[in-house]
Order: C-alpha cells, then structure tokens, then sequence
C-alpha cells in the first residue's frame, strides 16, 4: 500500500533535537531528525529501544517535561510552528488537532475517575459540549471502538476493565475530536497476541473511517508491514532510512535496515539460528564518530568513520543515511 508523494504535508518535522540533562550530561535522545508526515497515511517508526522514537512522538506532542528539553528544531503543523507556541496555544493543539495513544493505560488513564468522563474530557474542552451532549458522543466512540455495553461501562472505572478495553478507552479518548493526526506509541505492548491484532484491526479501520494521519510507533517490523504506508527507521537518535514499506521491505538500503530484516524470523526458512546484530545500540551520551551504526556494520569504510552521512534523497521519494548510497 502507498501514498502518493502529491499527497498533502500534515506534519514537517525539521531538524529536530531533544536533549535530557542531569548531572551536567547531556543525553541526546533525538538528534537533528527530519520527518513529513502525509495526509490519511499511515507512517510508521520504528527502531530498537532507545532509538528516540517515543521522545520523537513526545516532542511533536510537547510533552517533553525536566530534565528534557526541546534544544532545536521546527515542527510545522498547518503553517504553524508547534515549538514557538505559548503553552495555552499548544492546549488547544493537543488532543484536538494532534493526539496521542500511549502504550500503557495504567499510567495514563485516571483511576479515580470514571472511563466515561475520561473520554468525554476533550470534547468538553475543545468541543464546548455540555454533559449531556458529551455523554451521547461518548456512548458512540465507545461503541466504535468496540467496548461491549456502553451504557454500563461508561460509569466504570480503569481497575473494572481488561487491558484491552482500557487500551480501547484511550482510543476513544484519542479519537474524541477526530484529530487530523494521530499519534500510537507501541499501543499493542502491553496486550496478548490476541488482543494485540483486535487493536491493529481496530487502528486501521479507524483510520479508514476517520480519514486522520496515524504516526504508528513500534519496534515490530511485522506490525510495520501489516499497517504502514510509509517507514522511517531511527537508530541512536537519528533517522537512517525512510521508504514505502512494501519498497524497503524488500529492497533495504540501509545497512541496519538490512540487519534488522536478517534478524527476523521468516516462514519457510531452514530451521537455524538467526542472524544477531553484532554490538550494542551506542551511548546517547557519547556517540560514535561519523555514521552512528558504524561500529556495527560489516560494510563500514574509513569515511563511515568519520563523517556523519546526510539523509540524503534516493529515486522514488526513498531517503537513507549512508556514504554507500551517495
């Protein structure tokens, strides 16, 4: 599946850095990255824990609290720059235009306040909506969303609901105001395989319907193929190729695209032992000169070493951070 390159810019993410400081280091979690973000696509990030995609997702939200800070960068949505917004501004922002799905409910779900109220939070603050207009929508979006018995759940609290309905509660909430962008930070993580691939199904179908840009955040490359129409793959902080999914899937042209694929289990291949990334992710604090997986790479040359590769632009809209590829 794919989305023409015509297709309208969303969200323009430009250069973005985002640092944490403590104890006088500075952990440099997303590092110079570049994003477009098109209209009713699917585009998914992915990458191995602590790559900077979750703080990618919390920069774009501005959410990044102390000791983070957003220390460079332009986010640009609608002609407007997120990161020069006064914080009443971005209120406005976030949870209407923008909203996100996180991957744990527990912790970001109220405990003491029930499911119903929860979602119908948005809609009374950026739909004007009175309690009794809001009640009614929140019975549909929790229908939608397949929530069984709406009109008893909507009185329950968090603790009375499975970890998928609760996962259901914050899509509903996501989706209160039909957002034009919609953020998922590995919304499945948390759930059994079961219910794991209700929520993808749900997701798509979502989407389908509202017609919202989706960011689907995941390290799972076969959530990636199952969902997406576009990829960036982030290592250490920067972003080292970006493609249509069907293209880099099966024509990677980064060098840890292509040891990501090799690692994965695949049907019909012999029983053996897969293929494992040599090495670690590197420090956040003190980065490898030049290309960040060089260290890691079985085709690293001298100039890998020592200059960092420019994201640069390849045939058919594809992008990659790679000397080889220049």
């Amino acid at each position: 599946m794919s989305v023409g390159e015509s297709a309208e810019l969303v969200l323009k993410i430009e250069d973005l850095y985002t640092s944490f400081h403590t104890q006088g280091v500075a952990v440099k979690a997303v590092d110079g990255i570049s994003l477009d973000i098109r209209s009713s696509e699917v585009f998914g990030l992915v990458g191995e824990s602590g790559s900077g995609k979750s703080v990618t997702a919390l920069s774009i939200m501005r959410l990044i609290s102390p000791p983070g800070m957003i220390e460079g960068g332009r986010i640009i949505f609608k002609g407007r720059d997120l990161l020069e917004l006064s914080e009443s501004e971005m209120r406005e922002v976030r949870g209407d235009k923008i909203s996100m799905i996180f991957q744990d409910p527990a912790a970001f779900l109220n405990p003491i306040m029930r499911v119903g109220k929860q979602i119908a939070e948005p809609l009374t603050l950026h739909r004007g909506m009175n309690r009794s207009q809001a009640r009614k929508r929140v019975l549909e979006l929790m229908d939608l969303v397949g929530i069984p018995d709406p009109e008893q759940r909507i009185d329950d609290y968090p603790h009375q609901l499975s970890g998928g309905m609760r996962q259901r509660v914050l899509i509903a909430t996501a989706l209160a105001c039909q957002p034009d962008i919609l953020i998922a930070d590995e919304p499945t993580t948390a759930l059994d395989v079961t219910i794991q691939a209700q929520i993808l199904d749900l997701l798509r179908d979502l989407q389908s319907t509202f017609g919202s840009s989706v960011v689907l955040i995941t390290h799972d490359l076969g959530v990636i193929a199952e969902m997406c129409h576009r990829v960036a793959v982030m290592y250490a902080g920067q972003v080292m190729e970006v493609a249509d999914t069907e293209a880099l899937l099966n024509n990677p042209q980064h060098p840890y695209t292509a040891a990501l694929l090799e690692s994965l289990p695949q049907l019909g291949r012999r029983k053996e032992r897969l293929r494992v990334i040599p090495g670690s992710v590197p420090s956040a604090v003190t980065p490898p000169s030049g290309c960040r997986f060089h260290p890691r790479c079985s085709r690293a040359e001298e100039i890998c070493r020592i200059e960092v590769p420019p994201l640069i632009r390849l045939a058919n809209g594809r992008q990659a951070a790679c000397h080889r590829c220049a």
